[in-house]
């Protein structure tokens, strides 16, 4: 994995800014902690970062290649998983390679297909190609959305990067948030809305999507969509299709030149891909797969049971583990290093996000990475499969707003009256709501329950879903290391897209399905546990910590914090008993701890950001 940073100006002679790259690059050094490139022309330059997976020698970037009359230069972030596929077909149309790596079998697909070329790809990725005799540029993202991608237009410059302070190394992009930028971060939170890059004139290339970039022009296009019909696979082959493609997948992320491990929780997400991939490795005659699990300093004493997590984990990994006979790596963390990762999670999202949620995946990455530098990670399957809550509970089905966006009106009296007079938060959640509604590819003569759970899935695969991505991409990249996720594989994707509801809850249990194709490779106490998510801790000191430092800002009459929220509001709430009180927060029953805490991020992001709002 890598970052990337561009800039393309058909007005100006660029071919020196080389310092103004190398800062832009030098900001992505924990995506690319292994070497740097940069590459310049009149009117384009590009920066890159790089983490080692594949052909060290051979994989360097930027990389150029001459065929015919016209030379291609790209940069890339990500991985393709069916690289050798792709490398048999060009070598069948003539082609010739000089690496093993795939950045020369990507660029060589663009060589021989163009833009289609993305049609081909089996992988995570985001990477840009530029036209030295056309002066063109061609930028595209993986289907699902894993591997970030951000671009601006500053008068004639054209600006992008792996992340938002790549572009904000740029002196020509200023950290200007305006309305829609103060709704994302206020009514929305880290469930920000697709595209939507919150600064002023910066956006996200969507997934499955490319842009082209040229002197007459900027045109984006999908390439790719969910398409609605009719499943015809009768039960037995809609297991056995699904076993296929899963095992496909985690086989073939599997592939890398460095130590691969898994992330393993105990739950059924974790435990199939672990599972699977330490088949894999016995059969290849590898060492033995090594697992990893988090848990916090006191869960064992302060861990209530409720109904998004009715029971701990470490019992479960451990379980898995010896099943499967893995080397299994307990990772514990505590208070303080909580407290202090809120900073480091926000300057890697580069935006307030899951607070502690974000911290602790930064910290289990960073302890991670001491011994492997690729690692598989079960996100997503709830999303591809139903697994949550809010999928199975009518008064989440018979919402008028996002499942995990319920609590809106709640939310608002501890914001300001200016901001509420500014970004109307309850009508700004609602128009995005219909706006994903407007988009979701209906099934002809589908109704009633069918219908809405259709509705669901869309909403969870492109507006939950990617808050997901995006924590796994930047926790895991700001410290190295390379988390691919099998179950956001386009194929299986594709395929559970249609499969009928009914079928999916076979059993009457969340993930049904799922849990029947895994039969055989997990335990049976496994395979049916309750799901529980990503843990937290349920320390009571962590939410005195966050409490007590959050009232400390509203006394600060110089945060930037205080003109959007509702002080008295917030000090009444705070003098509660807030070890009783719970409150949904970004789509998951959370206690209270992640409210303080995204103040504080919200005030650390302005402060450190040198945000202004206007």
């Amino acid at each position: 994995m890598c970052g990337i940073a561009g800039w393309i100006d058909w007005q100006a002679d660029i071919s020196g800014e080389t310092e103004i790259m190398r800062n832009m690059a030098q900001s992505l050094i924990p995506r690319g902690p292994d070497s740097e490139g940069i590459w310049t022309a009149r009117h384009a330059a590009f920066a890159h970062r790089r983490l080692v997976v594949v052909d060290p020698e051979g994989g360097v970037q930027p990389m150029t290649r001459s065929y015919g009359e016209e030379t291609y230069t790209i940069v890339y972030n990500g991985e393709l998983y069916n690289t050798e596929d792709l490398r048999g077909a060009l070598l069948a149309r003539g082609h010739r390679f000089a690496s093993t790596s795939d950045t020369e079998v990507l660029l060589v697909s663009y060589i021989e297909w163009g833009p289609e070329c993305v049609e081909k790809l089996n992988g995570i990725y985001a990477f840009a190609i530029w036209k030295h005799n056309e002066e063109s540029v061609f930028m595209a993202r993986d289907r699902i959305g894993v591997k970030p991608l951000f671009y601006t237009q500053c008068g004639t410059s054209f600006i992008f990067g792996s992340e938002l302070k790549a572009l904000l190394a740029h002196p020509a992009v200023q950290p200007e948030v305006r309305r829609e930028g103060l709704s994302e971060i206020f009514a929305l939170g880290p469930a920000r809305t697709p595209g939507v890059g919150v600064f002023h004139n910066v956006f996200e290339l969507l997934p499955a999507s490319y842009l082209l970039h040229t002197r007459h022009g900027m045109r984006t296009n999908r390439y790719w969509t969910l398409d609605s019909h009719a499943h015809e696979d009768d039960m037995e082959t809609t297991i056995a299709n699904i076993r296929e493609l899963l095992g496909d997948s985690i086989r073939r992320q599997l592939i890398a030149d460095v130590p691969v491990c898994t992330l393993l929780s105990g739950g059924l997400d974790s435990s199939a891909i672990s599972a699977i991939a330490a088949q894999a490795f016995m059969e290849e005659g590898k060492d033995a797969l090594h697992t990893f699990s988090v848990d916090y300093v006191g869960n064992d004493v302060h861990f209530r049971p409720n109904e998004f997590q009715p029971n701990a984990d470490a019992p479960w990994a451990k379980r898995v583990s010896e099943f499967i006979e893995s080397v299994h790596h307990n990772i514990y963390f505590d208070t303080p290093e909580l407290i202090d990762s809120l900073d480091v999670a926000l300057h890697a999202r580069d935006l307030p996000g899951m607070t502690d949620i974000d911290g602790s995946l930064y910290l289990f990455c960073r302890e991670i990475k001491k011994h492997a530098t690729v690692a598989l990670s079960g996100e997503c399957a709830d999303e591809v499969f139903g697994g949550y809550p809010w999928f199975h509970r009518p008064e989440a089905l018979n919402a008028t707003v996002f499942p995990w966006a319920r609590n809106i009106a709640d939310k608002t009296r501890f914001f300001s009256s200016d901001l509420l007079s500014e970004i109307n938060p309850e009508a700004y959640v609602k128009m995005r709501y219909k706006e994903a509604l407007d988009e979701v590819p209906r099934l002809a003569g589908e109704e009633g329950l069918d219908a809405r759970i259709r509705e669901m899935f869309y909403l969870n695969l492109t507006r939950w879903m990617p808050t997901l991505l995006d924590r796994k991409d930047r926790m895991s990249m700001a410290v190295g290391l390379e988390v691919r996720v099998p179950f956001c594989d386009h194929r299986l994707v594709e395929y559970m897209w249609n499969v009928p509801w009914a079928m999916k809850t076979d059993g009457e249990r969340e993930k049904g399905i799922l849990r029947k194709a895994l039969k055989g490779i997990l335990p049976d106490d496994v395979l049916y546990r309750l799901k529980s998510p990503y843990p937290k801790t349920h320390n009571p000191s962590y939410l005195t910590t966050v409490r007590d430092r959050a009232l400390a800002i509203l006394d600060d009459t110089s945060s930037p914090l205080t003109p959007f929220v509702n002080a008295t509001a917030i000090r009444e709430f705070a003098k509660q008993d807030l070890t009783k009180v719970h409150m949904p927060w970004f789509g998951q029953l959370m206690n209270v701890p992640q409210f303080f805490a995204y103040l504080i991020q919200i005030d650390a992001w302005m402060r450190n950001y040198n945000v202004t709002v206007k």
